[in-house]
């Protein structure tokens, strides 16, 4: 007896052409976001395009319940660009706490600083200076100009595209990176209208982050699991490069995470010999400090001290 073979994978440059189709999914996706998305403060009318924008800084690889207190304090803090603008570098880095990767607080200060200086202090409504700003690269310029302004654009975060993969190409997983046939893909899916297409961003992206989840996906809670080429397949594991998971402890990341949180906690420059206290591997240490000054998170300043940076 022949052993029956797996159902072949869609491609994303082919799934546009097969089923599901957007118009399949845009409203059972928004009818359950409607009904429950999480009430978060970046999606209520006063947060505005900068605390869009803030969020969207600090949710990259970061959890939200780890989000939330911080981003409550940094908007009370600066509420606007140009509150942020004006202080040093480093109090954003200071203020970033323990969310983890610090260049994310340097990159939303300069792109503060430029907002001010080129904006007159308001986040810019158009696509193209959004993409122009300092650290705004092409997945935060499409978030903040939908979330924020209502535009039509595709929003590819590793939870779109993992919901895009499951149930349209249905592949498990995304591929690592993102590839120019799931921007195609994000493409055809768009609705039309203009107000449509933002809602449907924000409702796929929430979809994957509460149904349909990297681990123990929730397909029985799932509006379109009826739709869904993954499943329909039979949920075929995935086939593409093994999937590695992130680790911290004994890291250069750990040990960089340990030497800021001293340099935060202080308010005058700090000798070196405190920050050699924190770990103790020198060369892994010192490894780890270099690299904190060489991506401008740490001075150095004569006499072997250290602080967060001025300029």
């Amino acid at each position: 007896m022949t052993a029956p073979t797996k159902p072949p994978h869609t491609s994303p440059a082919e799934a546009v052409a097969g089923s599901p189709s957007g118009d399949d999914l845009h409203s059972p996706v928004i009818a359950w976001f409607d009904e429950h998305a999480r009430d978060l403060p970046w999606r209520r009318p006063e947060a505005g395009a900068w605390g869009v924008m803030v969020s969207e800084f600090m949710l990259q690889q970061t959890p939200v319940n780890r989000v939330l207190p911080i981003y409550e304090q940094w908007l009370a803090r600066w509420p606007r660009p140009a509150d942020l603008a004006k202080e040093a570098p480093g109090e954003a880095v200071r203020a970033w706490g323990r969310l983890g990767y610090p260049r994310r607080a340097l990159r939303l200060h300069g792109a503060a600083v430029a907002i001010t200086e080129r904006h007159g202090g308001d986040v810019p409504t158009d696509h193209g200076q959004l993409l122009a700003l300092p650290g705004i690269g092409e997945y935060t310029a499409a978030a903040v100009a939908s979330f924020a302004y209502g535009q039509r654009h595709a929003v590819l975060d590793t939870n779109v595209r993992r919901v895009f993969a499951r149930a349209v190409t249905g592949a498990q997983y995304p591929p690592n990176a993102t590839t120019a046939a799931e921007r195609r893909l994000a493409r055809a899916l768009l609705p039309d209208d203009e107000g449509v297409a933002a809602r449907w961003a924000a409702a796929s992206m929430e979809l994957g982050a509460l149904i349909c989840t990297a681990k123990n996906e929730g397909c029985h809670h799932c509006p379109i699991a009826a739709q869904c080429a993954w499943r329909l397949a039979g949920k075929p594991e995935h086939e593409g490069p093994p999937r590695r998971a992130q680790t911290y402890a004994g890291t250069d990341r750990q040990v960089r995470g340990k030497l800021l949180a001293v340099l935060r906690e202080a308010h005058a420059p700090v000798p070196q010999a405190r920050l050699d206290r924190v770990w103790h591997e020198p060369v892994q240490r010192a490894r780890a400090l270099d690299g904190l000054v060489s991506d401008g998170l740490v001075e150095p300043l004569p006499g072997g001290l250290y602080r967060l940076p001025l300029s």
